[in-house]
């Protein structure tokens, strides 16, 4: 049997395997098919300071091999997290990650001293729109990805892994500003931006005309990024974007991703996590290789 164990900034996951943030809720509907123990990690859907009701319905949208979401970062904020969640977490044998959002920098320091180091790991939620800078997201913008990243590092009390936004032209550069703001690890991608148009209404689909394209579409685009930020940083990688099988899996870590994470498919497929890990020890079995961490970045370019 292949080892499954990553190191991911110095926080031990038992295999490679997480949870999208804002896919898996925190837990506990997913729970009912399969023990969360059984995952190298949780990573917990957004959390701000105070609570959010997210955007108006119609909020998803289905598109051709993925779906739009314009859910807007729906919590109920860190408090009652800590009180209520938290507790339940607890009891299960994985790391968590604590997604953080916000609309100011102040923000995200707040909620980062707010959990202080009650989960395992932080991850910063770069794809806000800042409201300081009319709306345009943290993570498009180099200058602003280091800022953010240096102030809440200087507050956080657990390792912080920067989630990078795939729209961006250079997506090496927002990973270098991430790297030099003092990230302990990055993931990518989020979701790229996309929409829908209802042909009879001529509305877009969506109410917020606009929303976030995940699922077996963009993986393509992920793979490329992910190989991209390995040639650029040190930093360890959690590769994500439209997995749905092991094969998948394995190409984020042959293009050096350390870990992945998987979303979408878990809407389809309640057990998609789990297969997924399964189907990644397969193939390190079949192809005689020890240890998952020995195929990380080992992609042979032409």
């Amino acid at each position: 049997m292949a080892e499954m164990k990553v190191n991911i900034a110095g926080v031990e996951w038992k295999n490679p395997v997480t949870t999208g943030s804002g896919t898996f809720g925190f837990g506990r509907e997913y729970n009912e098919y399969f023990n969360l123990s059984e995952l190298g990690a949780v990573c917990l859907k957004a959390l701000s300071a105070v609570p959010r009701l997210g955007n108006p319905s119609p909020r998803i949208a289905e598109t051709p091999k993925g779906i739009l979401n314009s859910v807007g970062l729906q919590n109920p904020g860190a408090e009652v997290f800590l009180e209520r969640e938290l507790p339940w977490l607890r009891q299960f044998d994985t790391k968590l990650i604590a997604n953080l959002c916000g609309s100011t920098i102040e923000d995200y320091v707040k909620v980062a001293e707010m959990m202080g180091d009650s989960v395992d790991m932080f991850e910063l939620n770069i794809s806000c729109p800042n409201v300081k800078e009319g709306g345009m997201a943290f993570g498009t913008n180099a200058k602003m990805i280091e800022e953010i990243t240096q102030k809440v590092k200087a507050v956080s009390k657990v390792p912080l892994i920067v989630k990078l936004s795939p729209n961006v032209t250079d997506i090496a550069e927002m990973a270098r500003a991430a790297e030099a703001g003092g990230a302990d690890a990055l993931s990518l991608i989020n979701t790229l931006f996309g929409m829908k148009i209802d042909v009879k209404t001529r509305r877009p689909v969506l109410y917020n005309n606009m929303g976030g394209l995940s699922g077996p579409a963009v993986k393509p685009v992920a793979v490329r990024m992910v190989y991209q930020v390995r040639q650029a940083v040190k930093l360890p990688i959690i590769g994500m974007g439209g997995i749905t099988t092991g094969e998948d899996a394995i190409e984020f870590l042959l293009a050096g991703a350390n870990a992945v994470a998987v979303g979408t498919a878990g809407i389809v497929d309640p057990y998609a996590w789990i297969r997924v890990r399964d189907e990644i020890e397969a193939y390190l079995d079949e192809n005689h290789i020890k240890d998952v961490n020995d195929i990380v970045g080992m992609v042979e370019m032409h």
